[in-house]
């Protein structure tokens, strides 16, 4: 019996560990096609990028948020790493180091930078974190800058409710 309870231990942590590699390179156009898709949900979409300290920082914040909402039909979050696609496994260690459990894309359009940056708000520099969030495919939230728990919850109620 205990080997059976072994056994299918390990198989959740194997198949936790393999969905929490799965990172989608995407250019940004698949990106505004993606976030399109959740057209009838609030769509929490966050820039980050494994070397900035603010991203890190607020991964745990997220986190939380993303396990709280996960279920709630009405609820999607996507990261958006900015790192480059030649460090992708470096990107999945991030993933498993940090306990990340909403999905990820890895945007791998880095020679038009000056196209999708404003493509997602004209007001964006291209500084990182970045959050923006959508409620039924409507741009709601512009924020460029590591944003809070508490920020990001009364947001998602808001538009919840």
């Amino acid at each position: 019996m205990k080997l059976f309870s072994f056994l299918g231990l390990m198989g959740i942590l194997a198949f936790s560990t393999v969905n929490a590699q799965s990172v989608e390179t995407v250019k940004y156009e698949a990106l505004h096609e993606k976030i399109a898709n959740y057209k009838d949900q609030i769509v929490v979409v966050n820039f980050l990028a494994t070397w900035c300290a603010p991203c890190v920082e607020e991964i745990p914040a997220f986190m939380e948020i993303n396990e709280k909402y996960k279920d709630n039909p009405n609820f999607k979050m996507l990261l958006v790493s900015l790192d480059r696609p030649k460090i992708i496994d470096k990107v999945k260690k991030f993933m498993l180091d940090n306990k990340i459990n909403a999905e990820v894309v890895l945007l791998d359009d880095t020679k038009r930078m000056n196209e999708w940056i404003p493509s997602f708000d004209p007001k964006w520099a291209g500084n990182i974190p970045v959050t923006i969030i959508y409620n039924k495919g409507e741009k709601k939230v512009f924020h460029d800058q590591a944003m809070t728990k508490f920020e990001l919850e009364d947001y998602i109620t808001e538009y919840l409710n």
